[in-house]
């Protein structure tokens, strides 16, 4: 059995545009063979959906999801192409899945694109001073930095985030892996994530004053 390396797995989906999990399981298929497991995944029609993705989608759904008694609430904008497929079961159970995803791990932005040039020179600021804090040398510090940046993408971007049911698997691979199944382009327009009390200045009790209040 060939030796799937990570460096084999992204060469194949730089190629086909397929999530990582379908590349990793294309290689596995065809023994590492690249050629053949690109083939293979046209074959599947999982590498046809980056061609998707091009195509304009301004119909689909707004989901909704409440968490914790009512204390965690999720808008989402879900797009396809067609009424018909934003009808579907497949694609309405993504929407929830969609929806559950960003109440569970809080994403700011939909994609990297979406962030910021000012959020993103900032966060590059304090990422930069902390390496600088840590005593690495300042020829160091920029690949430091860069990849604390895609860290930093993966906490905050909604389709660069693990997804909480996958394994190995971005938010982003599970929309490609959509496209290609239910045969529209579909992305995520956008999404607001409402957190009871989020934002307001809570009164802090000192329990022990309290009780000493009490015994008074």
């Amino acid at each position: 059995m060939a030796n799937i390396t990570a460096g084999l797995v992204k060469e194949l989906r730089e190629l086909t545009g397929a999530g990582m999990m379908d590349c990793k399981k294309a290689l596995v298929e065809k023994d590492g063979d690249l050629t053949k497991a690109a083939e293979y995944l046209r074959e599947k029609g999982i590498a046809d959906s980056v061609k998707k993705a091009g195509r304009i989608a301004a119909e689909g759904i707004v989901a909704s999801y409440i968490h914790m008694g009512g204390r965690i609430g999720v808008l989402l904008e879900l797009n396809c192409e067609t009424d018909f497929v934003a009808k579907t079961d497949k694609f309405q159970q993504l929407a929830a899945d969609l929806a559950m995803q960003i109440a569970a791990a809080k994403p700011e932005y939909v994609s990297k694109e979406d962030v910021p040039a000012e959020a993103l020179e900032k966060e590059k600021e304090i990422l930069t001073q902390q390496a600088l804090n840590e005593g690495k040398p300042e020829k160091v510090v920029e690949k430091m930095v860069a990849g604390r940046i895609e860290k930093f993408y993966k906490e905050v971007c909604l389709l660069e985030q693990p997804y909480i049911k996958g394994d190995d698997e971005s938010v982003g691979d599970l929309i490609k892996q959509a496209i290609a199944e239910i045969g529209e382009n579909i992305n995520v327009r956008r999404f607001v994530r409402y957190e009871m009390g989020e934002g307001l200045e809570k009164k802090v009790e000192n329990f022990a004053e309290e009780v000493a209040a009490q015994m008074k």
